[in-house]
């Protein structure tokens, strides 16, 4: 009767082992890599300036620097009348972070309702005092734990990953920038602004978590007084106290569809087994499989993580290529000439399966050309990473790559 019992404690202790030696791998890759990232010396990258296309009898405008955005968002803060709805995910207690606080105290100073979401988990190291806003300023504070005892429970404990920002219903943004000076002119981002009837539908989405997320203000918002019907663009939201995550299909559908070229730009490209799948089918089918990831990314783990996908994809003839010398955040794609994406998710299982995301999916043909042009400028600014390439990598890599890869579904 000793066997079962011998086997049990056998097969815990293995366990155990297996685990230790992952956390010694992940710390060992994160200081290293962390070390290395200081040496880093940023310089400045090509980026397109903005560009605005009518879609739909409304206004797309295109920002893929940090600092025309900011201005435009402020300007747009200073010029609204009614209310200000502003969402981050991270907002930094830095000048640029201060400029926001700034310019929505003097919105709600001249009368103009203010409502605030931030994700506490996600802004733990700013010091607590930035967040305290003057009064007439109203403030959801996204819990860093949710739902009360049932804290751990998926519908409570997805973070609000979404960036949003709405102006009296006619004028909304959104896409992959926080709030904070390393964005203003040291990362590579991509925003969309949107001005027109459609900016209801990002007006929806931030009420909707005002009101219903975890922790929502006993103080409720109004419903957009009027939506319309736009099919040349849709707005997808993932949203975890439902479990509801439109994101991953949207990837999916399009991906399965393509028949020219698939152009995608991702700060975390850890592709579940049935994204990889539908990438690599499509390179199969000789469709243009192109995707940009950032050469090193600020999470050191993510990077490491996404490397157990890499050979698939270049074996089935899907091109990689790495950024250089600045951290490439956007979370966008197009296809086809046609179809494209632009919104908060990564194509990692946290983003598609584990937090509040938006994305925009935008159907036009001068709006994809846009969308090709940024693509192309960031193409400059990129190193190939071949096959050959990827296989002389050092033992040491390969063996660290297998060590972690069983921690891949959670990231």
């Amino acid at each position: 009767m000793a066997l079962p019992s011998t086997l049990g404690k056998a097969v815990a202790l293995g366990a155990a082992a297996a685990v230790g030696v992952e956390l010694v791998t992940a710390a060992a890759v994160t200081v290293i890599a962390g070390r290395r990232r200081r040496r880093r010396k940023l310089g400045g990258f090509p980026y397109l300036k903005s560009v605005s296309v009518d879609v739909a009898e409304n206004r797309l405008t295109i920002y893929t620097h940090g600092a025309g955005l900011y201005d435009a968002m402020i300007e747009a803060i200073d010029q609204a009348r009614d209310y200000v709805y502003l969402e981050t995910f991270i907002w930094k207690s830095d000048a640029v972070g201060r400029r926001f606080l700034d310019a929505i105290t003097r919105a709600a100073d001249r009368g103009v309702t203010v409502a605030t979401i931030y994700d506490v988990f996600a802004n733990l190291v700013v010091p607590s005092a930035f967040f305290r806003f003057p009064p007439h300023v109203m403030v959801h504070p996204y819990p860093l734990f949710g739902g009360g005892l049932l804290f751990f429970h998926p519908r409570n404990s997805g973070r609000d990953h979404r960036k949003i920002l709405v102006v009296d219903g006619r004028i909304a943004f959104t896409g992959g920038f926080n709030l904070g000076s390393l964005y203003e002119n040291g990362w590579r981002d991509t925003h969309l602004r949107v001005e027109g009837s459609f900016a209801a539908e990002l007006e929806e989405t931030f009420v909707d978590q005002w009101n219903s997320s975890p922790g929502a203000p006993r103080r409720q918002l109004p419903a957009p007084a009027q939506r319309t019907w736009v099919p040349e663009l849709r707005l997808y939201r993932n949203t975890p106290r439902l479990f509801v995550y439109p994101i991953r299909n949207l990837y999916l559908d399009a991906i399965k569809k393509a028949e020219q070229h698939i152009w995608l730009t991702h700060a975390y490209l850890i592709p579940d087994d049935d994204l990889l799948r539908a990438l690599a089918q499509a390179a199969c089918r000789g469709v243009d499989v192109s995707i940009i990831i950032p050469d090193q990314s600020n999470h050191v783990l993510a990077d490491w993580l996404a490397r157990d996908r890499y050979e698939t994809l270049l074996l089935a003839g899907v091109k990689l290529f790495l950024y250089q010398g600045a951290m490439i955040h956007s979370k966008t794609a197009t296809i086809d000439h046609t179809w494209s994406t632009i919104g908060t998710a990564n194509l990692d299982t946290i983003s598609l399966l584990g937090c509040y995301e938006v994305n925009v999916e935008i159907l036009s043909e001068e709006f994809a050309a846009v969308m090709e042009e940024a693509f192309r400028v960031d193409l400059g600014n990129c190193r190939p990473l071949s096959l050959d390439d990827w296989r002389r990598r050092p033992w040491y890599a390969r063996l660290s790559e297998a060590i972690l890869s069983p921690l891949r579904p959670l990231l």
